[in-house]
């Protein structure tokens, strides 16, 4: 029998290896201060690049509380999770004026982790953690949570606070919905002037109804001068919503390739957009 190549028993030896590793942590990095939570003090088997945990089953997740709707008290959902969660996390960036500034935000719930099993992996999404074993950890750093974590039992207790579409999903309530025509307060926010209030009607245009209040929607000569008269077309009427009910949806996808770098997450065109309940908006 003729020697097999040397190259092929080294490659068939890395394909069936198998390495056991006894850690209390198994740390993927996503991106800077992006985390997976795959982090857990049972071992865990690498074979052929996949990683999967060599013990006993993980206890499913069980809610708090007795129902579901029970859950979620003042936009907060306690859930009792094992390890490894199978949550992405990433610094929380203050994009959403309600969850304020530090912690951090669920960007993502993998499968194969207990949240992915729980009935809320969806609306886990784009929450932000507010409690670890009931310690608040809503303002702390991306490290300082994940320390919390980290240090906490398996499984353990962790408070959500959620988006607003995602409490009105689990509760049937929580994003009030406004009848048309019915009035509601608009504040403006103008560079230079103080704040304002205006009366809004739903089904109205936000920006006819900016312009016949004054506000100074073209700041500038060049979109005074260039803008397309709410057509949608220039870009230039775009402001800075903030929706604190959760009743004004989500920026289509248009209005952000329009606005592009010259606004936050939370800019919208103001030619597209028809009042659906009270705002804050701020001219840029």
């Amino acid at each position: 029998n003729k020697e097999m190549p040397q190259f092929i028993i080294r490659y068939v030896t890395l394909l069936t290896a198998t390495l056991v590793i006894s850690s209390s942590i198994v740390h993927a990095f996503v991106s800077p201060a992006t985390t997976v939570l795959e982090r857990t003090t049972k071992n865990y088997s690498i074979s052929a690049g996949l990683v999967s945990p060599t013990t006993n089953a993980r206890p499913k997740p069980t809610p708090l509380f007795m129902s579901d709707v029970s859950n979620v008290i003042d936009g907060k959902l306690s859930i009792s999770l094992g390890k490894p969660l199978g949550l992405i996390l990433e610094e929380n960036d203050g994009s959403n004026p309600a969850f304020g500034s530090g912690g951090v935000i669920v960007t993502q719930v993998n499968e194969g982790g207990s949240a992915f099993d729980s009935q809320y992996a969806s609306q886990l999404i784009q929450s932000k953690i507010y409690t670890v074993m009931g310690k608040d950890v809503s303002a702390l750093s991306f490290d300082e949570v994940m320390d919390e974590i980290i240090g906490a039992p398996s499984p353990l207790d962790v408070e959500f606070a959620l988006c607003a579409s995602a409490v009105a999903e689990l509760t049937g309530k929580g994003v009030k919905s406004y009848e048309d025509g019915a009035k509601v307060s608009i504040t403006v926010q103008q560079p230079d002037k103080p704040d304002i209030v205006i009366d809004g009607r739903v089904g109205d245009n936000l920006r006819k109804t900016l312009l016949a209040n004054d506000v100074e929607v073209y700041r500038g000569l060049k979109k005074k001068l260039g803008n397309c008269g709410g057509g949608g077309q220039c870009g230039f009427c775009a402001v800075e919503l903030t929706d604190e009910e959760g009743v004004w949806g989500e920026r289509s996808d248009y209005e952000a390739k329009k606005i592009g770098k010259n606004g936050s997450e939370n800019a919208r065109l103001a030619c597209l957009n028809d009042i659906t309940g009270p705002a804050t908006v701020r001219t840029l």
